[in-house]
């Protein structure tokens, strides 16, 4: 092993050469619990963002990645080619009505950001596709520009909008920036006939918004220090932002809060929520000046969120959906959906959707005349529309059996149509219009991938067996001629966390492996959402170690049924799929060629045991409390990536961080690369690559976006022999 050195040393400050990996200095810190034994950590200190060592030893790591990287230099620029290629740079997505006003995002060659745009229709005698094709023919002079992002992000590294939303009478937008990944953002008004900013603006806001129904009054949402969004202010337009008021603070460090405006424009709905429990709060939008009025009282392990609604005989009401236990103490882990007229109790309620075991309720959009219920069962979602005067409950069929249903904007209360995306591993992302009442299906854009044949490749559900039995689906995609003969290099993806479903999706980016006959597959283990409410809770606190068996049984699965050689197989993930790319390296560092892990969260156990840190507790639910809970502590302590890194040969590994990312400290896969130069046995390539400008997501542009995903592409392709090599070994 090579001799750690210094980073505060001059001499270490020094570019390394190819095959002298940098290494951080040991500086042994004691971690207390009480009643747990303590644990020393080497590299806590890198968690000092203000040493510069630590920048020392980032930008080290830095110029050794590429260094190794370097003879895959032409490969990367082959690959960033053929992405840049395939996309058509200069196009439109698909317009939407508001009002009198069509609304979409365009984006120009060579420009890194979208630029908003919109037309006037007072009339509404255009159709969408109308307005896309001008669009698209670049009629700029009938459109006038909203937003252009390019200018916004003019100058800096990194750029994100975080808030966009225009007023119920499309005279102002409220919209707010992030120049450097930190994900606090800058509120500012503009005067959409002008395209001038008022002079208002406020600082370190976070997601959310909500306009009054006059226009004059905006809602948005604060952060604590520890990036909690906890605090909702009503802010007056033209009015000084030091007299915006407090209209709703959550004390409990477990809750988000999010602020929205109802389809119907008529409420302001404020959500509270931690993982397992949640509380809704409205405020008329016609006086926002009002007191927030609680919809339903929060019950601790109760979730429930609401949609206004117009319901026969019972006029305004609350469509809640629910997890409450039946009268009868039966669970509802899988949701069910209420009417609950506005003002009234819980008795007053009424059940119009009942609970039903592996069929998960997921979301409700209600329209003047339409509910259209968003539902999950056999890994897919499915969407049916009610018509609550007609007693009409129907079924949105889907062409194929396995996709990716996405949001779509549905602004207009009085809409009889319903706008959704779609997608599948081998069907580009499209956005398609079904008409309530016939049932006629629209697809109003495409998206356009230059030289594509979906007839060349071929996609599967696969079905793994866990060690405890439970069957684990997969989603594989390959070329069509690529044998199913236990040859095929493969790339498997995880997540599987915070009940998020990882669906089967397009990527252009993509194309490029596959073409080059790599296998890619999506193992949607346990943790995630794919198969309801019980499929999350077999992969959270205690049971968290099902996510990372239920990979490893998927990538097993894969080699027997002939779709991946054994050889041969890359795993990738992020952030918690990031996480479980550290465990199962852990437990199976001979089962993986390679594995890349962006932003992971690896070092789980020091994390969860400092409340201090942003998120920490918020993240209790879901991972558990190791301070307080010998139980979760054991557990924790089995699979925490870092406190797991052992003397053993480990696969070629490409870890990133971001320097300013508030949700996974950049320290954590710092440490995790240090201590695994020191404890590896191996020679393979161990590249730790950090984004010094930007946050959790990475690069924002988009021809930054396309480089790196060329760079890890070049790496795997190079890991798993496919083409490409290293420029040597050495850790």
């Amino acid at each position: 092993m090579d001799t750690p050195t210094d980073p505060q040393h001059p001499a270490d400050r020094t570019p390394p050469a190819p095959r002298t990996p940098p290494t951080a200095p040991r500086r042994p810190c004691l971690l207390e619990l009480p009643g747990q034994e303590p644990r020393e950590d080497d590299w806590y200190w890198l968690a000092d963002r203000e040493d510069p060592a630590v920048h020392a030893y980032l930008e080290a790591e830095n110029t050794y990645a590429d260094a190794i990287l370097s003879p895959t230099t032409e490969l990367q620029e082959q690959l960033f080619q053929e992405i840049r290629g395939r996309v058509v740079e200069t196009d439109a997505d698909a317009p939407v009505r508001d009002g009198e006003w069509w609304y979409w995002n365009r984006t120009v060659e060579g420009k890194d950001y979208g630029i908003a745009c919109r037309r006037h229709d007072p009339q509404r005698s255009l159709s969408a596709a109308a307005v896309l094709a001008e669009a698209r023919a670049g009629r700029t002079e009938v459109e006038r520009v909203v937003l252009d992002q390019n200018i916004l992000a003019s100058g800096s590294a990194s750029f994100a909008l975080g808030v966009f939303d225009v007023s119920p009478d499309h005279s102002l937008l409220a919209y707010a920036t992030d120049l450097d990944g930190d994900e606090k953002y800058l509120l500012r008004f503009r005067e959409l006939a002008t395209g001038e900013d008022r002079p208002d603006h406020i600082e370190d806001v976070n997601y959310g918004s909500a306009w009054s129904a006059d226009g004059g009054t905006l809602f948005y949402v604060r952060p604590d220090a520890a990036m909690r969004p906890y605090q909702v202010w009503r802010h007056r337009i033209g009015t000084d932002p030091a007299l915006d008021v407090l209209v709703h603070e959550e004390g409990d460090e477990r809750f988000f809060v999010s602020v929205g405006l109802t389809r119907s424009r008529r409420f302001v709905v404020i959500h509270a929520s931690s993982k397992m429990t949640s509380v809704a709060l409205s405020v008329p939008a016609d006086r926002p000046e009002r007191e927030p009025t609680e919809i339903l009282p929060a019950v601790e392990g109760v979730e429930y969120d609401v949609e206004h609604a117009v319901w026969p005989e019972l006029g305004d009401v609350w469509l809640v959906r629910h997890n409450r236990p039946a009268a009868d103490g039966a669970p509802r882990t899988d949701f069910a959906l209420d009417l609950l007229p506005v003002g009234g109790r819980l008795e007053d309620s009424r059940t119009l959707i009942e609970h039903r075991p592996g069929i998960r309720l997921e979301h409700t959009d209600a329209f003047a005349r339409f509910v259209v219920v968003t539902e999950r069962a056999g890994g897919v979602d499915r969407l049916r529309v009610l018509e609550p005067g007609a007693g009409r409950d129907e079924p949105i069929s889907q062409p194929d059996s396995v996709y990716t249903l996405t949001a779509a904007p549905n602004p207009e209360w009085e809409a009889t149509s319903y706008r959704f995306g779609y997608m599948s591993l081998v069907a580009p992302s499209s956005t398609v219009e079904v008409d309530l009442r016939a049932g006629d299906r629209e697809v109003i854009r495409s998206q356009p991938v230059v030289g594509y044949d979906a007839s060349r490749f071929r996609t599967e559900r696969l079905w793994a067996e866990a060690p405890d039995g439970t069957s684990v689906p997969i989603s594989v995609v390959a070329r069509s001629d690529v044998p199913l003969d236990g040859t095929a290099p493969c790339l498997l993806y995880g997540y599987g966390a915070y009940e998020v479903s990882v669906d089967p999706w397009f990527s252009v980016p993509r194309l490029s492996i596959l073409e080059r006959g790599v296998v890619f597959a999506v193992a949607h283990v346990r943790g995630g959402g794919e198969l309801g409410r019980r499929w999350y809770e077999e992969g959270r606190l205690l049971h968290k170690p099902n996510t990372f068996t239920d990979f490893i049984a998927c990538a097993e699965h894969l080699v027997a049924t002939g779709w991946a050689a054994r050889d041969r197989i890359a795993a990738r993930g992020g952030s918690a799929g990031g996480l479980l790319m550290g465990a199962v390296t852990n437990r199976r560092p001979d089962l993986w060629k390679a594995v890349v892990a962006e932003v992971p969260f690896v070092d789980v156990l020091t994390t969860m045991s400092d409340p201090s840190l942003p998120l920490t507790v918020t993240e209790w639910e879901e991972w558990g409390n190791p301070r307080d809970d010998r139980a979760a502590y054991e557990v924790m302590r089995s699979y925490s990536p870092y406190d797991n890194v052992a003397a053993a040969d480990y696969p070629a590994m490409f870890v990133t961080a971001g320097l300013n990312d508030p949700r996974v400290g950049y320290w954590e896969p710092a440490k995790w690369a240090a201590k695994m130069r020191t404890m590896r046995t191996d020679d393979r390539p161990l590249l730790l690559r950090t984004e010094l400008d930007s946050g959790h997501q990475g690069p924002s542009g988009r021809y930054a976006a396309w480089r790196d995903e060329a760079r890890v592409y070049a790496f795997l392709l190079a890991a798993l022999e496919v083409e490409g090599k290293f420029a040597g070994a050495g850790g």
